[in-house]
Parts: structure tokens; sequence; C-alpha cells
């Protein structure tokens, strides 16, 4: 039996070592056959031990009979090196087919270096960073034997009252599907060895439009926007080669989705050959039954099996019954091999069987280098927005600094939702980076000690104000107001934030607010109180000196918002990419033209709210600079294509400004009349472009008439044929539409 194993785990990793990412997740043929060749030495009872997943935090002892007995076939939360090597030699040496485990973890935004919450990655329109700050994740928890991590989430969000709006891309799916294709690429590596993280794609699918933005609530998506919204993020990243899938918690039109075969068999498997694992989330297969689906834990296996899901985390409903479901015939014994099969190709392809330990000694040598340092600083400093600036940024030398608010010197919250294994020890805070950057200029006065806490006055931050020729006010979420759970209401600003920005302001002194939080907050009523305001999503470890860069001037704010800003959150849902209505809002009366007594008539006969009109804050998209920027001379090589054709759109970015800057320079299109309604633009191409002062440069983009097709009127994906409008800007709310046919 030792000789056996040696002989196959060899093989494995031989095979593993040689895998690229980004091709199908089965398509070495050799591995399929060693897949085989383990499967049929195994029992029923092993097969589904390999489609139970643990959370395995605490004494190893108490796993120890089962893990003997084959009925574990992978444990999360647990990153202790010598502990999960304990576990591991339990798996390897003293079961009978000595099959290692998959040992995952919630590595969302970076392991111990904390990069940019992911809204915040997404503000950067960089995947290459993207990719960067996911493989620096990779080789911190993979050093300490995490070797799968849930994660991208690349749910479309469109309502920030969605606390997790915090943990993906924003609103868009063509931005989302760039920065799922990146983060896969960072996780796994270019080729899988050992410092390769399988990607979890999640949440399959449509979590992000949970109603009313209350997490885990109902979705009612048509499959049209199913499949032309929600699904192609997903497909992107399977493409990309993601290992594993996550099913989201959600029922969809009343189809929960670990139980839901449509889109787990015949979209993920036979339309998108996906052969990667299937996850459910946290006890999502035990939801079922709360949800109303399933009677009891019995009922709830045979669903999820049935559908698709290879592996169940924590209900343990596949380990109690899915023999018995067998024997019985209501699930065929092909569907565990199947399900099983999926999980050993993954365990192979990352090397597990000839490397199931880490070498605990040499952990914590790659934690918080200084190469991981330097790019979550860079992260953080590409995904700043400034929204507003009256000319006080960047700091002028010599003025005397008043730092305060809530989140100035937080090194906890500055990490933001979803960390398990930052260390707030680690952070460097605004108020640490700024003190150093600039001795003996800076005053310090809390104001307030954390996000949520009401206070009356403010006399002591007033009279530091005045002495100081600018403050600098910290404000924001704390980290836990954001992400799983965590869906709000009122999206302003907590506790007497507002206040106490209302109050610097009326001592005359320039005022600057830096917002960290993990969405994007109702911000309207504080933009008067402010000469300037810089948005930082949660920006991690290193937000503190990209913090005071971005202040000082040594960098320029280039990111853009990658979600719509509300002026209130009884707006929510508003999104750029929305369809237009058969009476769009052209500016009509709003509540304050409204004459006393005046007759029931229908005002505007529009679509907009009375109070708010229909437009938001900022557009998704928009982000300002120290520079301008200015768009000239646009041109389309041709007048009409045909869906073979590629359009190439030709145009002139100017610096107009006096210092050099990044433009994210976006292109949108619009589809005039389809066979259903379309959206009044979509996001297709994108690039950032860095221009000295007063530099104009010729720049081409290339958008394949392809990617302008989507499910029409008979659920058929292909480009239809009539009259587009392109944009070339700055952000989805400006610039000069050209105008082209496809025939």
């Amino acid at each position: 039996m030792k000789c056996t194993k040696i002989v196959w785990l060899s093989l494995c990793v031989v095979l593993a070592c040689s895998r690229q990412a980004g091709t199908s997740v089965g398509s070495c043929p050799e591995v399929e056959a060693r897949v085989d060749k383990l499967l049929s030495q195994m029992t029923l009872a092993e097969k589904i031990g390999q489609m139970n997943q643990v959370s395995a935090g605490g004494d190893v002892a108490h796993y120890a009979e089962a893990l003997r007995k084959g009925q574990i076939g992978s444990i999360l939360n647990e990153v202790d090196p010598d502990k999960i090597n304990e576990f591991q030699r339990l798996a390897v040496e003293e079961s009978r087919l000595g099959i290692p485990l998959l040992v995952g973890r919630d590595v969302i935004h970076g392991f111990h270096t904390i990069f940019p919450i992911p809204l915040g990655l997404a503000a950067t329109f960089d995947p290459a960073l993207a990719e960067q700050g996911a493989r620096v994740a990779a080789v911190e928890a993979t050093a300490q034997g995490v070797r799968w991590t849930f994660s991208p989430m690349l749910d479309i969000a469109r309502d920030p009252r969605w606390g997790r709006i915090a943990e993906g891309s924003g609103e868009d799916p063509f931005l989302d599907a760039r920065m799922a294709e990146a983060m896969v690429r960072g996780y796994q590596g270019s080729v899988l060895d050992s410092t390769s993280m399988a990607a979890c794609i999640k949440h399959f699918v449509g979590y992000g439009a949970a109603e009313g933005g209350r997490d885990y609530n109902s979705t009612y998506i048509t499959e049209r926007e199913l499949r032309n919204v929600y699904l192609p993020p997903f497909e992107a990243a399977v493409k990309a080669g993601a290992l594993t899938l996550m099913t989201s918690f959600n029922d969809n039109d009343g189809v929960p989705s670990t139980g839901n075969r449509f889109i787990l068999r015949d979209i993920l498997r036979d339309e998108w050959g996906f052969d990667g694992m299937v996850v459910t989330d946290w006890n999502s297969m035990g939801e079922m039954i709360s949800h109303g689906f399933g009677t009891d834990r019995k009922d709830v296996a045979e669903k999820a099996a049935n559908a698709g899901v290879d592996m169940d985390m924590m209900t343990f409903g596949f380990l109690s019954h899915l023999e018995e479901l067998v024997k019985g015939g209501a699930v065929k014994e092909k569907t565990i091999d199947d399900a099983v099969r999926n999980i050993l190709r993954v365990k192979c392809l990352l090397g597990l069987f000839e490397h199931p330990y880490t070498d605990a000694g040499a952990a914590k040598a790659v934690q918080y280098a200084p190469d991981h340092l330097a790019a979550a600083q860079k992260s953080a400093e590409e995904s700043a927005i400034l929204l507003k600036n009256s000319g006080v940024l960047p700091l002028r030398d010599g003025a005397r600094i008043l730092v305060t608010g809530p989140l100035a010197d937080a090194p906890h919250d500055q990490l933001g939702t979803w960390v398990f294994d930052g260390e707030k020890e680690h952070s460097v805070t605004p108020l640490k980076a700024l003190e150093a950057r600039f001795p003996d200029r800076i005053d310090y006065v809390q104001g307030l000690q954390y996000s949520r806490q009401k206070r009356e006055r403010f006399d002591d931050v007033t009279a530091a104000a005045r002495r100081a020729d600018v403050v600098l006010a910290f404000l924001g979420e704390e980290a836990i107001l954001s992400g799983e759970a965590h869906s709000l209401a009122d999206l302003n600003l907590k506790g007497s934030q507002s206040e106490l920005l209302a109050a610097l302001k009326a001592v005359g002194k320039p005022v600057v607010a830096v917002v960290m939080a993990g969405r994007p907050l109702t911000i309207e009523r504080d933009l008067a109180n402010c000469d300037a305001l810089l948005y930082a999503f949660h920006p991690g470890t290193m937000g503190g000196p990209a913090l005071a860069a971005l202040l000082s001037g040594d960098v320029n704010p280039s990111g853009k918002a990658p979600v719509t800003f509300l002026r209130t959150a009884g707006q929510a849902p508003l999104y750029y990419n929305h369809h237009m209505t058969g009476r769009p809002y052209n500016g009509e009366t709003l509540l304050d033209d409204i004459g006393l007594e005046a007759g029931q008539t229908s005002l505007g006969n529009t679509s907009y709210y009375l109070d708010y009109g229909a437009y938001p804050l900022f557009p998704f998209g928009f982000g300002l600079s120290y520079t301008s920027f200015a768009y000239s001379d646009l041109a389309l090589d041709k007048e009409t294509y045909g869906v073979e054709d590629t359009i190439r759109v030709r145009f002139t970015l100017s610096n107009t400004g006096a210092r050099e800057g990044t433009e994210v320079v976006q292109l949108y299109v619009r589809d005039l009349v389809g066979s259903v309604t379309r959206p009044v633009k979509e996001l297709k191409a994108f690039r950032r472009e860095t221009l000295q002062a007063g530099e104009s440069r010729t720049i081409e983009l290339s958008l394949p008439v392809s990617e302008l097709a989507f499910y029409g009127l008979d659920m058929v994906k292909k480009v239809e044929p009539g009259d587009f409008q392109l944009w070339v800007a700055g952000d989805s709310a400006s610039g000069e539409p050209l105008s082209f046919k496809v025939k």
C-alpha cells in the first residue's frame, strides 16, 4: 500500500506542476486516469467522507477518529501550521487510502498583509494590481498550510444597503469580470505549485440582489437578467481556470441556489464545461429547510447532491444521509463518483498528495514582507477616490495640521470587513503616517472615539482647529458595520460624525474629510461642510501611508467609483446601466416647485423622485484628480461594422493641468433598439493612462463587435443588428456619443 501511494503521489505532483492556470480544470488525461484509479479503490463511505467539510478550530484530537475513517475531506478555519500538519498527518498516514485534506480559509483581501477591501480594489480599475494582491495573499496563506480561499466574490451589487457590497467589485458586470479573472490568476498562480491557493468563486448566483438589501433575502431575477448581468463574471472566472465555486444562500424565484439544478448542472457544467468542485456556503444546504424547500437534512441532502453540489460545508447532511440515499436509489452512485472525482482532481492539481505538509518554521518569513507591504500601499493609493476638492488639496508646505475623527487612529477598523488573520499591530494608521511625514506639524484631538459615538459639543476640537491651518477629519464606518449580515437602512455617517464636521467647518479653516468605509455612504449633507473629500473604501494595513501620500500630493488620486454614490438610501437601487423607461426623466417638477392646493395631475409624467429627482450624488466611474484631463478628436474607424469586425475608436487625451496624473479612460456603448430593452450604457473597455503635465496622447481602444452580444427575446446570445452609440469619457455620465451601425 505504501508503494502504491508513492507512485500515485509522484504522478500527481508532476502533472500538477505542469498544469497551466487558465486551462480546463480536468484537461489532463493523466490526472483523470489517476483520479479514476483512486476512486475505484474507495468504499461508498470513503467517497462520502470526501464530500464533508468541517470547521476545525480547536483540539485536533477531537477529529482524529473521523480522519482515520476518511470521514473528512476538507477543513476550514485553522491557520496554525503545526495543527494543520497534524490534521494532515492523521489523514495521510492513518487513514486507509491516505488522501490529504484540502484546508480552506476566508482570505478575502489579504492574509496577514491586508489590502483594500475588494470594493476598494475595484476602484483602482487596475486588474494587474488586484492580481498582485491576490498573489501576495496566496503566498502568505499557503506558507501556513491554507490552500483554498473562499474568494473572489463576484456578486453584482446595486444596493449599498447590502453589507456585502464591500466584498465584491460593485455594480458593473464588465469590471467585475476583469477583476474576477485577475484574482483567480493571482490566487492560483500562472502555474499551480506550492504557493497556489485554489480560488472559490462565489456566491452562485444572484446573492447581491437580495431584496431590500437585506442579507440572505430572496431574489427575483429572470433568466435573461441572470445571463446578461449576474452570470458573466462567473463565466469569466471559470474560463480563467477557477478550481472551485460556492453556492449562495439566497433562493431565486423560489429555488435556493444549493438545490438549483438549472444553474449548477445546466449552466455551470453543461454550458460552461466547469469541471471544478462545487461547495455549499456555510450550512446553506441545511438552510433549505428554513426556506421551506426541504423537510429535513435527508431531504435537502438529496436535493443538493442531485442538483450538483460536491462538498457540504457544515451541514453534515451528506455524511449522515447520502449512503442511505444511494442504497435507496434516490441518489445514484455515479452522482457521488462525479462529485468525489471533482474533489480529488483539485487536490491532485494542487500537489497535496505529494506535499500535504507545510514548513511551519518558514511560515513566518513571508508574512509582511517589504514587497507585500509596498503592494498593499500602492493598492490603497490607487483605490482612493477624490470626490471633491476646492483647491485645499494637496496640502501646502508648512501648514499646521489638525488631525481628528474616529478613523484617524483606528488600526483595527481600517483593515475592513472579513479580516480573520490581519493584525492591527501591523496597521499603519493615518495619524501615525502623518506624524512621521510632518513631524512637529500635527496636532491630534480625537473628537469621537468610534464612528457610532454621539457627542453634543466639540469645544476641544474646534479650539484646536482655530490654531491649525487645515483640518483633516477622518470619518467613516467601523469595520463591523459592513460585510456579511451587516445591512443598513440608513447610510448616513453614524453617530455624531456629521455634527463634528459641521462644527469644524464653522471655525472657518479649510476642512478635508477623509472617509473610510465599507460601502458608498450617503454623504451629500457632509459635502457642504468640507472643502475636499477623499473616499477610501477600508484601505488595509498600509492605509495610513497611502492616505498621507495622497493628501500631501506625493501621489495623485486616480481611483474611480466602482458603484454609484446615492444622495439618499431611498434611491436604492440606483445604478448607471439601468434600462430606459417609456417616460425617462428630463428635469421636470420637483417637490419645492409644487404649488399649494395643486390639482391632481401627474406633474412631470416621467420616472423620478419628486424630492430627489433621478440622478445620484456621484455616477459610476467618477473620480477627480489634482490635475485635469480633456478628451478630443474622438473618431471611429468606420460607420458600419459586421458581426466579425472590431470597432476601433481613436481620441486624444490631454493632461490640461500642472501635475502628472493618471486617468481611467472608460468606453461605454448603448444598443439603441433591441428585441428586448437594453441598458442606457454599458462599460465595455477601460484603461489607465498616465500623462505628464501638459502632455497629449493619441489613444486607440478596440472593441470586438462580438462583445455587443446579449440574450434577447429568443434567449440566444448574439449580436443584434441596428444602431448604436459609443462614449469615451472619464465617467459613466460624461462625454458626447459617437454613432455607428452593426449590419
